[in-house]
Order: structure tokens, then sequence, then C-alpha cells
């Protein structure tokens, strides 16, 4: 059985931030000891933070491999692997490939990426192909009057781990401020006219197909052990309805009533990381800054930046009043129970060897290793 012996490291525990020496044994994470190894063949890592892998609960980073630009597809296995070598090489050893479902006239292409990413992924699971683990998080447009139809042959496959609800309707959630929605329509080279005909047609079909199909969602996975999750959360009257429901993860609220309210109703919170790197939304919506510090978040994902997590999470701990261990708990420990992963997700004897190697550089955490189960992948 292969042994690897990481010393002079500072680990990155759950409550602390001890140096001391991880030893792995296969794929597993056989000792934590505090102070240095002395055993020939240890990895001297320098003084450098060693902490689990990352766990993204939501990334959409495969769309933007298929899509690299706007008028430029790209072949759908050669994207996976694209997607997953940016994955490990930014710390994620744990993915879940979100993957739309439901068509409400934003890329009429998603729906293509949606069934080759699951085919690509069935074919590739337990190949050793993919630096990463990954897994399928099916995102559930509401409204979508497709979405039970591309559901239902999908919602007992293996991979399938997360389902979220999601709406982007004009008018709500993400686009709730219209005149925002229709600048960024305007952008997109539609003519007023048509906008405002999108609008009134986008409306009527929310009006009509939302609350069915959030019901049939609903139904077709109530036998599954999976993490439900919704998405956009904007009231305390969606948050109630969701609670009511069993969906019990609120993914990237967009205001903090909503994030106060699923917090104080037993639900977990994802902000996304992103927002933190950047300073703020790119749509308009609350700061993640704000909600950490407000502490109402249990989760950071990378949304459509993988690299942004470690460097969120560093952030985080530096401007948001928590410390490192807390700030990357929202990456490992915390994702891995809300995506019902128990077997990682903190540095412990027992738990799988999914390991990271981070050296801070003016500040910036350069990931400079990366494990997953025991092996070198990164």
């Amino acid at each position: 059985m292969t042994e690897t012996i990481l010393t002079n490291a500072q680990l990155v525990l759950r409550d602390e931030v001890l140096d001391g020496t991880i030893v792995v044994r296969g794929a597993t994470i056989a000792e934590v000891q505090p102070g240095r190894s002395h055993v020939p063949g240890a990895t001297d890592c320098g003084g450098d933070y060693v902490m689990p892998g990352v766990i993204d609960l939501h990334t959409d980073n495969l769309e933007r491999q298929v899509m690299p630009r706007i008028s430029a597809r790209w072949p759908s296995r050669s994207a996976m692997f694209a997607h997953d070598a940016q994955c490990a090489a930014a710390g994620v050893t744990t993915v879940f490939d979100s993957l739309c479902l439901g068509d409400l006239g934003f890329d009429k292409d998603r729906l293509r990426t949606f069934r080759e990413g699951v085919a690509d992924l069935e074919a590739l699971d337990g190949t050793d192909a993919l630096k990463s683990e990954h897994f399928l998080h099916l995102r559930c447009e509401m409204p979508a009057l497709d979405v039970l139809d591309l559901l239902d042959p999908v919602a007992d496959r293996k991979l399938v781990q997360m389902v979220s609800l999601m709406d982007h309707s004009p008018g709500v959630g993400q686009y709730s401020d219209l005149n925002r929605y229709r600048a960024l329509k305007q952008r997109e080279g539609l003519s007023e006219s048509d906008i405002e005909r999108r609008i009134n047609h986008l409306s009527d079909q929310r009006n009509r197909m939302r609350a069915p199909n959030r019901a049939g969602i609903l139904a077709r996975v109530a036998h599954r052990d999976i993490a439900l999750a919704s998405h956009d959360d904007e009231t305390e009257a969606e948050i109630a309805a969701n609670i009511a429901d069993g969906i019990m993860i609120s993914e990237f609220p967009v205001r903090l009533i909503a994030a106060h309210a699923a917090k104080a109703g037993g639900m977990t919170v994802i902000a996304g990381a992103p927002n933190i790197v950047r300073g703020g939304s790119h749509s308009g919506n609350v700061n993640a800054a704000d909600l950490i510090r407000a502490g109402t978040v249990d989760a950071l994902a990378s949304d459509y930046v993988p690299a942004a997590l470690i460097e969120a999470a560093f952030i985080s701990a530096a401007t948001c009043g928590i410390t490192l261990p807390q700030a990357i708990a929202m990456l490992t420990d915390n994702p891995a129970s809300m995506g019902k992963l128990h077997d990682r997700g903190r540095i412990a004897a027992g738990l799988r060897a999914d390991l990271v190697r981070v050296r801070p550089h003016d500040g910036f955490p350069v990931v400079r290793a990366v494990w997953r189960a025991g092996e070198r992948v990164a």
C-alpha cells in the first residue's frame, strides 16, 4: 500500500490550524499528528497550508468550456476534460456539475450541453480518466414547458446527487429588476418590442407552468436520498414554501432577508465565491460578504469560476470576521454534509485523502499540489 507523508504543514482542521503531519495510506488519511516527521521520504511542505479537498456543489464551468465563445461550440468530451483539469488545478476534488433542464429561451444549446454532459460523465465514471470526482447537479427550470420530460429519464441515474429548483423568468429572483433585464436583452441585440413580447410571454408561461412543474419535479425525486435546493430565493414567503416542501438548501439567495429566513428555518445557505472575489454580485444582488458577516452562509460554490473558491475563503477569513478554519469549512466540511458525502471534507483519520497544499503569495493563496483519494492529481 502506498504511503504519503506530508509534514511541516499548517493543517487546516475543523476548529484550528495545527502545525503538523499527515500520514496517508492508500486512499485514506491514516494519521494526523502535531509536529514534524523525520521519516525518510516525507514531503516537507515548508510551512504551507494543507486543507481538505474542495467540494463544489454548483459549477457551470462545463458550460463555459463547451461554449468558450458565443459562436464557437467545443466538442463535448474535450470540454469535459478541460473543465475537469481546471477544477483539479483549483483544488476542487469533488465536483457537482450543474446542468440545466428546461428552456426559457436563454441558450438553446444548453439542452444539448445537458444531454452530452450526462452521457460523458456516465461514460467516464469509474475509468480514472478524470482527475476530480464528478456528480450531477440537475438545475430544473420550473416554468419551462419541457422540464419534466427532460428530468424523467435521468432522475434515477446514480451520479445525480443534487437537484435544484430555479426560476429565471423576468420579474423574479435574479431578474426581479425588469429594467436591468431589459438592458441585458438589449445588449444581446433584441429590440424593445421583442423584449416586451418576451417578458409578457414568459410571465404568462410562468403563471401556467411553475406550480405544476414544481410539484412534478419534487414528486419525481421524492424517493431519492439526494440534496434538494432552491435557487435565487428572494422573499420570506419563498423560503417558507421551500421548507414546507422539504427543500433544505437555499442556493444563492438574492436578498439578505431571504438568507436570514432560510437560516431561521433550519435551511443551509450557499453563496457564490465569485461574488466574494469580485467584491459584489455581477447581477446586482446581495453582496455575499455581507451574508457571511451576518452569519447566514454555510457553503461557497464556484458558480462559474472554480479558481474563485479557495481565494474567496482566504478573503472571507481576512475581511468577514470569521477564522480560516471556518472559511475553509465553507468549501469542505459543510458542502460534504449538504451533499450527503460523509467520507470526505475534513482532515481526520479514516476519511478519504482529498488534500490541497496552498502557499500564500503576497496574501494570495496559490494551489501547489492536489491529492484525490491519496493520488496526486495536480
